[in-house]
This record gives C-alpha cells, sequence and structure tokens, in this order.
C-alpha cells in the first residue's frame, strides 16, 4: 500500500513537497484554505515583482531623454490597470501549480484542516461541509500573516498591512512605513519610483539590519534612497498613531531597541501621511489547526520546532516553510526545499536539511544579493578574514544601461583565500548571487572564480573583478 500523505497549506513549500511525496510514490492530498502559491505568490514575491517591474520601467521613462528617447506627452502610473495585470498574472500561476499537482497525482482539497487525531484531518469547506481524511505522514506548511501591531492596528484604509499594500488602487501622496527591514524597503522603493513621498521609520541603527546583509549594503541602499528623496528615521519607533481628517498622525520616539550607543535625537516627533504601511513581522497560523489533538506543543509565539529532518516532536509530522519562525529562515525558496527534504523523510528516503549556504534576495532599487558570511559575522565566527569591494561602475554593462549605483564585497578566508560571503547591491544583484552561491556551497576559493571567464559586456563580470581584487590582482575594480 503507498503511504498515505497529507499536506496543510499550498504554498512555495506544501506544494513542492506533495509534488515531490508523489513522485515518491506517495498517496498524496494537499489541503488548501484560500489559494496554491500561498504568501509568496498572492502576497508576497510575486505581486511586489510585479509592482517593481512597471515601477523600473516608469523610472526609465522620467529619464527617457538620457537614452536618447523623446517622450511626447505625460507620462503617469496606471494603478488601476497594474492591479489588473497583477491579478491576471497571479491566477495564471495558481493554475500553473493545480495542473502540476494533478499531473502528479497530488489531490487537491480546497477548505480549512483541522487535526483530529494521529491519523485524522478534516477538511472544512467554504460552506461548512466537512470531510475526513487519514494518513500516515503529515507535513505542515501553513505560513504566517502579517504582524499586527496592538498600538496602531490595521484598519486597512489608513493602517495597512503589507498584504493591503498590494491591492492600492492609487499611489498614495504620502506613505509612512513602518519597518526598515526586506519587506518595508522594497515597497518603500516602489511607491517612492511611483511617486509617493515615502518615509521609513526603523527601530535599529541601519536599513536591512540582517545578520545576513553586510552593512556596506545598508550604508549604499542609504544613500541611493536619499537621492531619491526617500526620507528614513533610524533608532526609532511608532509609539502610536491617530487618524486627523483623512491623514494619519504618527507620534515618534526613541527607540528602545536600537543597536546605536549615540543615537541622534528626533528633529520632529510627529509626521503626517495619507497611508501606514506596518512591515515589522509576520505572525504563525498555527493556533486553529489542532494541534493539541495530536500533543505537538508550539512556542510562545506559535512557531513550531523541527529537526534536522523537518520532524516535529510528533513522530512522523514534519513541518516545513514560514511556520518554522525566524529561528529558520523565512524565505520561499528555504521553505521548498524544506519540502523536497521533509517529503523525502516522510517517504522513509533519508533527507538533512542544511541552512548553511542560502542566497538572499532583496528587490530594492538598486537589488540586493546575499550569500554567505557578512564581514563582520564572519569575524565573529572566529575566522581571521580580509574584505574586497568593487563597484559595479567599472563595468561597462553598468555604463551601457545607466546602472551605476553598487558594490559588490567578497569576504575571504585570509590564508586560503577560500569565499565566505559574497554581499552585493547593484543592477540584477539577486541574479547575480547564483554563481557566488555555488561558489561557497562547492568550498571554491577567489582564484576558482577569478580564473573563470566571464562573458562580457555583462553585469556577471563584477564576480570576476572582485575575485581578482581579492587575489590581489585587480584589472578594472
Amino acid at each position: 500500500m503507498p503511504i498515505k500523505i497529507i499536506v496543510i497549506g499550498g504554498g512555495p513549500g506544501g506544494y513542492v513537497a506533495a509534488l515531490r511525496a508523489a513522485a515518491l510514490g506517495g498517496d498524496v492530498t494537499l489541503i488548501e484554505k484560500e489559494n496554491l502559491g500561498g504568501t509568496c505568490l498572492n502576497w508576497g514575491c510575486i505581486p511586489s515583482k510585479i509592482m517593481k517591474n512597471t515601477a523600473d520601467i516608469f523610472l526609465k521613462f522620467l529619464k527617457a531623454d538620457n537614452f536618447g528617447i523623446k517622450v511626447q506627452g505625460s507620462v503617469s502610473p496606471d494603478m488601476t490597470t497594474l492591479m489588473e495585470k497583477k491579478d491576471k498574472i497571479l491566477e495564471s500561476q495558481r493554475q500553473g501549480i493545480a495542473v502540476l499537482l494533478k499531473n502528479r497525482g497530488v489531490v487537491l482539497q480546497m477548505g480549512r484542516a483541522v487535526i483530529k487525531s494521529k491519523e485524522i484531518v478534516k477538511v472544512i469547506s467554504k460552506d461548512d461541509d466537512s470531510k475526513e481524511l487519514d494518513y500516515d505522514k503529515l507535513i505542515i506548511a501553513t505560513g504566517t500573516k502579517p504582524l499586527n501591531v496592538a498600538d496602531f492596528p490595521f484598519d486597512h484604509h489608513h493602517i495597512l498591512s503589507s498584504n493591503d499594500i498590494l491591492q492600492l488602487d492609487a499611489v498614495p501622496e504620502s506613505l509612512v512605513i513602518v519597518g526598515g527591514g526586506v519587506i518595508g524597503c522594497e515597497f518603500a522603493c516602489i511607491f517612492s519610483a511611483l511617486g509617493a513621498k515615502v518615509t521609513i521609520v526603523e527601530a535599529l541603527s541601519r536599513l536591512l539590519p540582517l545578520p545576513a546583509v553586510d552593512e556596506d549594503c545598508s550604508k549604499l541602499l542609504l544613500r541611493e534612497m536619499k537621492k531619491r528623496k526617500i526620507t528614513v528615521f533610524c533608532d526609532t519607533i511608532v509609539e502610536s498613531s491617530d487618524i486627523k481628517k483623512d491623514l494619519v498622525s504618527i507620534h515618534l520616539e526613541l527607540s528602545p531597541f536600537t543597536d546605536n550607543p549615540k543615537p541622534k535625537k528626533l528633529k520632529t516627533n510627529v509626521i503626517e501621511a495619507q497611508k501606514m504601511a506596518v512591515c515589522i513581522g509576520r505572525s504563525a497560523l498555527s493556533s486553529d489547526l489542532g494541534l493539541e489533538n495530536i500533543g505537538l506543543k508550539t512556542t510562545p509565539q506559535g512557531w513550531i520546532d523541527a529537526n534536522e529532518k523537518l520532524e516535529t516532536s510528533v513522530q512522523g509530522v514534519y513541518a516545513i516553510g514560514d511556520i518554522l519562525g525566524p529561528e529558520k529562515v523565512m524565505l520561499a525558496h528555504v521553505a521548498s526545499h524544506e519540502g523536497i527534504i521533509a517529503a523525502q523523510n516522510a517517504m522513509g528516503d533519508e533527507g538533512i536539511m542544511d541552512y548553511d549556504v542560502i542566497p538572499g534576495a532583496i528587490f530594492t532599487m538598486p537589488e540586493i544579493g546575499t550569500v554567505g558570511l557578512s564581514e563582520v559575522e564572519a569575524k565573529k565566527k572566529g575566522y581571521d578574514v580580509e574584505a574586497f569591494s568593487v563597484n559595479f561602475r567599472s563595468l561597462g554593462k553598468a555604463q551601457a544601461i545607466d546602472e551605476l549605483a553598487g558594490i559588490a564585497k567578497m569576504i575571504v578566508e585570509k590564508e586560503s583565500k577560500k569565499v565566505l560571503g559574497v554581499h552585493m547591491i547593484g543592477a540584477h544583484a539577486t541574479d547575480l548571487i547564483a554563481e557566488a552561491t555555488l561558489a561557497i556551497q562547492k568550498g571554491l576559493s577567489a582564484a576558482d572564480i577569478a580564473h573563470t571567464i566571464h562573458a562580457h559586456p555583462t553585469l556577471a563580470e563584477i564576480m570576476g573583478e572582485v575575485s581578482l581584487k581579492a587575489c590581489g590582482k585587480p584589472i578594472h575594480g
């Protein structure tokens, strides 16, 4: 008899787990309560990149004269058409996932899943019909939702979640974004490009205050944001907000959480904007799953713990994706790989999840790509390191496409020149980081990359240039 696998959640972790389990011979059912693709496809990665693409094109139009193009008449964003395009792409992608599942023999059940016992999951449909399904192994991939802060809760009109901001029918004249992390910085760049007056409020001392992002990338991003007239308050929190005459009045305080020993005094304690978007975290979707019925406890925040095989404390029950919480890595591509590993283990084919080499892709303007250790983190781990940087403006391709802002930074072990980390900010950095990911995964040295011929003229030459510099043989960098 085939092993019966139930996967709860059809996001990038869940649907990939279902496909892999089915490919390994499992009798697989996938339960999804809303839309296939999860947060990534419906409320995150894909819709925000559709919007970023429009913002990029719009900026090009504004600089058309620089490219030898004359634009007659006015050019302005059309949010209605953009939202229609976004919805069309998302529906196409959802249908594509559904076809993949059908072709692999995965049964799709739409509805809310409630775990009844160690053998039974109930599926409750939108019209309250229910059915019970039995399983041998269970994979939980329910993900997260935007964190709602009690001091300034979402009203979905003035105070927005990251979901709300993806459904705006007009570009606001002014927008305050609470949180200078990945989501906040991406939205700041998009809406600034589309014409909004954007302000970011960040509690820590820098934008993108993540161990995985080198400080030099944060500094360059701040410089580029200032060029775009984006106002940034670091070392600052939002204490409260209230609505006055259709504007959000936002009250600021110095942050008690900052890592800056000498934060500057605030120049103002109150700012106003049409909209305030809260982008300071995610909360777990685990409270109504019935985990208590199988004795599976969560952390106080609702996260589920799992071992290196992605198995929870309950035998035969696995957890993947964002439901594992921030102690793991909350990225769509990580969830997909976790899905593969969990499915293999559920089907009896041993697999171990390795988090050592994971690329990060941040779609700011310019983009940021990271992999491996930052310079600070490498030193904390006791490595004797050297760091080398090359500007994107040294590349002929960067000059040709008028994308000069950016650096590539390589961190190497001093004696062996083994590559420990690469952090870059610049045009198409999210694509370019793939080469560095492979290099670190395979334990390559800077010399290995330097001796690899990179096509000219391409942005990929940045890896060759920074590797040559790390070897003490710079050409253009």
